[in-house]
């Protein structure tokens, strides 16, 4: 029986270790768009959508201010390619009928695979929350918690938004790092510029 249970024991040390370097990562769904824009606004507001397309001149105003690309594909990255979205749905917080907040979805490659983020906005383009819907991460997952997330809390336009400057990446994970400050800054350009005219 001792025997028995040092084998197990064996194979299941074996199998974590396998799976830890085998490059084996798994898709993990944190929240649903409904339940994610519950937590970023008041679980009561009422949500209206208002869609924006990328047209031009706009288009390359807002490439140029995100270094000439809508999705960030970093060296190194193994994910899927994300495609660069130019119809952009813009989620509006209401209360008392009145715009209170702003979110926007983005999906960006990360290490290993793309990773879906919602994040908030005052009506001033200053960012409220963000979380990570779903993502394909291995080393990246510290990036969904609520530590790393609050970082970007309060960051404007105005801001760095540098991984290693105003944001402290996780370590062994800069691709995922980058990954969610592109995300963030992506979307108060894309609000400055669609809603701000900056």
């Amino acid at each position: 029986m001792f025997r028995i249970r040092k084998c197990v024991l064996f194979l299941i040390v074996a199998l974590c270790i396998w799976f830890n370097f085998s490059g084996v990562t798994y898709a993990v769904r944190l929240l649903t768009r409904e339940d994610a824009l519950k937590k970023v606004f008041d679980p009561n507001a009422q949500i209206v959508t208002e869609t924006k397309e990328l047209v031009e001149p706009g288009l390359s105003n807002i490439k140029e201010r995100l270094d000439g690309s809508l999705v960030y594909f970093q060296k190194g990255s193994k994910s899927k390619e994300v495609e660069a979205e130019t119809s952009i749905d813009f989620h509006f917080a209401l209360k008392d009928g009145k715009k209170i907040g702003v979110a926007i979805f983005d999906e960006e490659p990360g290490k290993w695979g793309p990773v879906d983020f919602i994040i908030s906005l005052d009506l001033q383009g200053a960012v409220t929350r963000v979380e990570v819907l779903s993502y394909e991460e291995k080393r990246g997952q510290p990036i969904a918690r609520r530590s790393y997330m609050s970082q970007y809390e309060g960051k404007t336009s105005k801001s760095k938004l540098t991984v290693g400057k105003d944001i402290t990446g996780v370590s062994g994970a800069t691709i995922s790092s980058r990954c969610a400050t592109f995300a963030v800054k992506k979307a108060i350009v894309l609000y400055e510029e669609l809603y701000l005219n900056k």
